[in-house]
């Protein structure tokens, strides 16, 4: 960043003087102040503490080099330093040995840190692997999110954190995936295969993509499937048709009756389990795909599918 062009006659800065316009990123703390500028800062945003003293050589060299690199990060870390001759108090708590000693803080304890001065390059891979750390906790934080208001039932609110997700990290198969489920259960099975189809080829046997896929799968099938009413009629003639309970649960499947096909594969299950190569079975286990580990369908048809398995 540009501070502007010195003046002839204007006396050179200090190494630890705070630059012009750094505002809250970068400052000088005292034994008092740290506990607010370093522990309680963390919480919100990555702190690097830079110990130093006004005789130390070493500290003219990276000081200023630390407040390029933090001050190129727009405001996603910050730098708070130390002098350790005015403020020794906290260098002795954490058992700064000598200086320029850095460390990093994150949600009030330090994680991170080195000794001794660093060329710029070190410095920025430092810093940056503070920030990319807690920008991908900052995605898994939103993740989650999304995948409890989907849940409850807001896709819109869903898509638009996905899709968020998806411009900080083109490639996040989380993020894809659910966002392709979002598109699902709008009913644009399109769409839902444009989106998963950005995963790269070797992540699209990732459990969350290879559940979206089965997914898909288990949409189209189900806009082939037939009419529920004529199948139920087939089944209410014949009990043992076990192809029409098959299609009637992938077309219950494509409704959102997860429960109602569940029990008719079980049904064609405990009446043949070796039709057509344990047709059912594979199909449930296709659902089980689909729906994901923690949905209530999945849980209760493992618990009684095993059940008839061991029976």
């Amino acid at each position: 960043m540009d501070f502007g062009q010195r003046k002839p006659a204007q006396a050179p800065a200090p190494a630890s003087a705070t630059p012009a316009g750094a505002a809250d990123v970068i400052k000088d703390a005292t034994t008092a102040s740290f506990v607010k500028d370093v522990i309680e800062a963390s919480k919100t945003v990555p702190v690097i503490v830079d110990f130093w003293a006004p005789w130390c050589g070493p500290c003219k060299q990276l000081t200023p080099i630390i407040e390029k690199v933090v001050m190129a990060q727009g405001g996603k870390v910050r730098l708070v330093k130390i002098n350790i001759d005015e403020h020794p108090a906290i260098a002795g708590q954490l058992r700064v040995q000598s200086i320029p000693t850095v460390y990093a803080f994150r949600d009030g304890r330090p994680i991170d840190g080195f000794q001794g001065a660093q060329p710029e390059s070190a410095v920025k891979e430092f810093v940056q692997r503070l920030v990319g750390e807690d920008a991908a906790a900052d995605l898994e934080a939103a993740l989650e999110e999304a995948g409890k208001v989907l849940e409850a039932g807001d896709v819109q609110s869903a898509a638009e954190i996905y899709a968020a997700i998806i411009q900080e990290d083109t490639a996040h198969i989380g993020a894809l995936a659910g966002l392709a489920k979002c598109y699902l259960k709008s009913g644009d099975i399109a769409r839902a295969e444009q989106t998963i189809a950005m995963v790269p080829p070797d992540k699209q046997a990732s459990p969350p993509a290879s559940s979206v896929l089965a997914a898909i799968d288990l949409a189209k099938r189900g806009q082939d499937s037939g009419n529920t009413s004529e199948l139920q009629a087939k089944i209410a003639a014949n009990p043992a048709d076990h192809q029409a309970r098959i299609d009637l649960a992938v077309a219950l499947a494509a409704s959102g009756d997860n429960a109602g096909a569940v029990d008719q594969l079980l049904e064609s299950f405990r009446r043949d389990r070796n039709w057509n190569e344990q047709a059912a079975r594979k199909q449930l286990v296709q659902f089980f795909d689909a729906w994901g580990s923690k949905d209530a369908a999945t849980l209760e048809g493992r618990r009684r599918l095993s059940s008839l398995m061991f029976s």
